[in-house]
């Protein structure tokens, strides 16, 4: 995912976007845990697309 396309987003998509993500990495959490993670470099893109998503919304909110 990049900036661009998170900017393009509304706030009540960028909410949704940012529940999904931490759904995704709980799964993926869990999964490391019990050594179901085939790729464990998920975690981080993950985690990275979480801290893009917090940054655009903070963005945002300050423009207001």
């Amino acid at each position: 995912m990049k900036a661009n396309e998170v900017r393009k987003m509304s706030a009540s998509e960028l909410e949704a976007k940012l529940a999904d993500l931490k759904k995704d990495l709980f799964t993926l959490r869990m999964q490391h845990a019990t050594n179901q993670l085939d790729n464990p470099v998920k975690i981080s893109l993950v985690k990275k697309d979480i801290a893009r998503v917090k940054t655009i919304i903070r963005e945002k909110q300050l423009e207001q």
